[in-house]
């Protein structure tokens, strides 16, 4: 299991789990650079000592092959676990020629010790500078935090908002210096996967040359060096694409920091300081405290940012009530009263401001007015796939292949954005679309077309290969198997709308067509896939480690492209069951729950001819009555209300439930007189929608029944009636 990775979202929340995360990754840091200063001291050893070349040769072997590689994420891409092992290959070359004598190495300063002493100055240094701004900061702003919360209510209202206002100034700094610090550590994690070993690969490849007797032994290293080397270059493509999106959230972040909150399975965390009597008096201990609104349970983890761990026991309770604590009474501000049903007496809680008090208020069903802060943004592009979609792409197509096929950098040169925008609505003119013949004149340069279509691509309403797939593509490409992986894929293009099929398969036969030329133009399939993998195969939630999970969905382009003509024009050889579903999701180490987008699929007719009707109606009515007789006769099975998403049936269309303005027929529950029951919610649900509801894993419904929606129950939550997914909950 590699490092988790760090969330810009939880520099806000400064929890001990992220504070313990940070440490990990500075250990890390810590190894490494210790590492490459024995590595350095070793190479020195080598140079200068020829005597006792042999022995030195041995310890710089041994090093290498005790070191192992920690990577950002769940899983490795295949480039990654060979540059892992890329260290443990250099030992056994080292090793071979242990009773060999050379001459004096040449150069190999330069090569070898130069670029570790740079990585290890200039990187993992400028790590350590920003930590120890990091931790001043940080003592900074608690102490300030702590003597702000210590002012008396009774000073001046001036004094008190200049007070609120130098605090919020200095918590703003803080969290700056917290995201830039995050940002840098995950930065080295990343660069030394590269910078790290091409000084190695180097003085080896210097070393060769030097060893006449060795000649064999590198002659049959050159399939791992290339191999390495394309490795390397794959990696690095990928973190200069990585980099840039995650500097990108972390700017986003610092502009809104609210509108990234990950979605967390507490009601309300953070930190909040706790009255405690004492023998001489009252102290405040500031504890960092999460609450569940379902369960009523606060949790209460004694932690001081400045001291680095717990100051004392966790604890529990129940929530009995929530009052807020009036000003007069308590020469704090930001003050309230809870009382616990497993606890005596009136717990005294103090908040970091008024807002955060609101927000305790509110999550505990105090007496403060209840307050939404959700915003439905919704960022819709005006691309479809209709015909004029199909027409643009394919005269973006067209004119690349016959005009601009071998030029050096194809789609990886951008083109100007104003030309871009100005082709693109020549192009999605209604008039211009519907005159198929006309071809992108030749005054439109080849990197002008590949921009527009790359663009229009990204203007659609959601990923060409949709948000509700993205997990299950991205665990596909995780397979530890080639074919595993392939056949998994083959497999999910097939559940894809027939439309997005149909664009899939006119890009990826270009793509082909392009990598076929990479002599010429230098894309390689690699390079298309780092191209194409963030426009095809988005998340639907902008997070560090979706965006760690790039490599996978530049894997998953790859192997489209690789296999294109199996995938596309071949249907799967068994479609995969629930079951079998469930082990090839096990193979990946990838097991969190399924987010809101990855709804439910649910079969239901399309327009058919006669003979096909009676042979819908029959899939569709077996497969309903069994979702319902599963759900009856075995309540604790989650997997009992999963109907089977893989059928083969080219006669059925696999779509994700929506909120249509009316539905056809067929598609309406027929048994609504189920009658009213509770079901627990398997996992956690945003909502999407008014009529729908948003829910946290463990969440109660009463009064659950079919709804008129494929794919969705009908059920009501605190007063509130809206839709549920189906397969979200387990009745009771």
């Amino acid at each position: 299991m590699g490092l988790p990775a760090l969330e810009f979202s939880d520099c806000c929340l400064d929890s001990p789990h992220f504070r313990e995360t940070l440490k990990s990754h500075e250990a890390e840091l810590d190894k490494t650079n210790k590492f490459i200063k024995e590595l350095i001291k070793d190479g020195k050893s080598l140079i200068s000592a020829l005597k006792n070349l042999s022995s030195a040769k041995r310890k710089f072997a041994d090093s290498l092959n005790e070191f192992k590689f920690q990577c950002i994420g769940d899983a490795e891409t295949d480039d990654e676990m060979c540059i892992a092992r890329s260290l443990q290959e250099f030992a056994t070359v080292l090793r071979n020629l242990e009773d060999e004598r050379s001459r004096m190495i040449e150069n190999a300063s330069e090569v070898l010790i130069t670029p570790l002493e740079k990585f290890r100055k200039e990187q993992i240094g400028a790590a350590r500078e920003a930590k120890k701004k990091y931790d001043k900061e940080t003592e900074k702003y608690c102490g300030v935090l702590e003597k702000h919360l210590n002012l008396s209510s009774k000073k001046k209202e001036a004094q008190l908002q200049e007070a609120d206002s130098q605090v919020d100034l200095v918590r703003h700094h803080f969290y700056e210096v917290s995201l830039e610090y995050v940002f840098k550590v995950q930065e080295v994690q990343e660069r030394k996967m590269f910078e790290f070993v091409e000084p190695l690969l180097a003085f080896l490849q210097g070393l060769f040359t030097f060893y006449h007797h060795g000649y064999e032994l590198a002659k049959d290293f050159g399939d791992f060096k290339t191999q390495l080397t394309i490795s390397i270059q794959n990696t690095r493509n990928r973190f200069e694409g990585t980099r840039s999106e995650v500097e990108s959230l972390m700017k986003k972040m610092k502009e809104n920091p609210l509108e990234h909150k990950t979605i967390s399975p507490y009601t309300m965390e953070g930190y909040l300081y706790v009255q405690e009597k004492r023998h001489f008096g009252t102290s405040w201990v500031k504890h960092y405290c999460t609450y569940q609104r379902d369960s009523k349970q606060i949790t209460m983890v004694p932690f001081d940012q400045k001291s680095g761990g717990k100051g004392g026991e966790d604890e529990s309770i129940t929530l009995k009530s929530c009052t807020r604590r009036k000003t007069d009474s308590i020469e704090k501000r930001f003050c309230f009263d809870v009382e616990a049903v497993d606890r005596p007496g009136v717990i005294t809680m103090q908040a970091l401001s008024e807002e955060d008090r609101r927000l305790w208020m509110e999550a505990m069903d105090g007496r403060e007015p209840v307050y939404n802060s959700n915003k439905d943004s919704q960022n819709e592009g005006t691309a479809q796939l209709d015909s004029i979609g199909f027409s643009i792409i394919r005269k973006c197509i067209h004119a690349v292949e016959t005009r601009g096929i071998n030029e050096q950098g194809l789609y990886r040169i951008v083109g100007v954005n104003s030309r871009v925008q100005k082709l693109l609505s020549v192009l999605m003119d209604p008039k211009a679309a519907s005159e198929t013949d006309t071809d992108i004149c030749a005054e439109w340069e080849i990197k002008t077309v590949t921009s527009a279509l790359k663009t229009y691509l990204r203007m659609l309403p959601g990923p060409l290969m949709m948000y509700q797939f993205q997990r299950s593509f991205i665990k596909a490409a995780k397979l530890e198997n080639q074919e595993t992986r392939v056949s998994e894929i083959h497999s999910l293009v097939h559940r894809l709308p027939e439309k997005n099929r149909q664009m899939l398969q006119l890009l990826m036969n270009h793509l082909a067509n392009v990598a076929n030329n990479h002599k010429q133009n230098l894309m390689t399939v690699a390079n298309l896939g780092v191209v194409f993998g963030p426009t095809l195969l988005r998340p639907q939630e902008e997070t560090v480690a979706a965006i760690m999970d790039i490599k996978f969905q530049n894997i998953v382009i790859e192997i489209l492209i690789e296999n294109h003509e199996k995938i596309f024009n071949t249907v799967p050889d068994v479609p995969l069951t629930n079951a079998q579903l469930h082990l090839s999701r096990k193979k990946s180490s990838d097991s969190k729950p399924p987010s809101c987008s990855e709804r439910p699929l649910t079969l239901f007719h399309a327009v058919p001819s006669t003979e096909k009707q009676e042979q819908r109606n029959s899939i569709i009515n077996s497969s309903l009555e069994s979702v319902s007789s599963s759900a009856n006769s075995i309540p604790n099975s989650s997997n009992s209300l999963q109907p089977n998403m893989n059928s083969s049936d080219p006669n059925l269309d696999v779509v994700k439930p929506t909120r249509p303005s009316s539905l056809p027929e067929e598609a309406v529950r027929e048994d609504s007189s189920t009658p009213f029951r509770k079901a627990k919610a398997l996992y956690a649900c945003k909502a999407e929608h008014d009529s729908e509801l948003s829910f946290t894993a463990g969440t109660i419904f009463d009064n659950v029944h079919p709804s008129q929606e494929p794919g969705w129950l009908e059920g009501t939550l605190s007063g509130k009636t809206g839709l549920i997914p189906e397969n979200y909950v387990e009745f009771l």
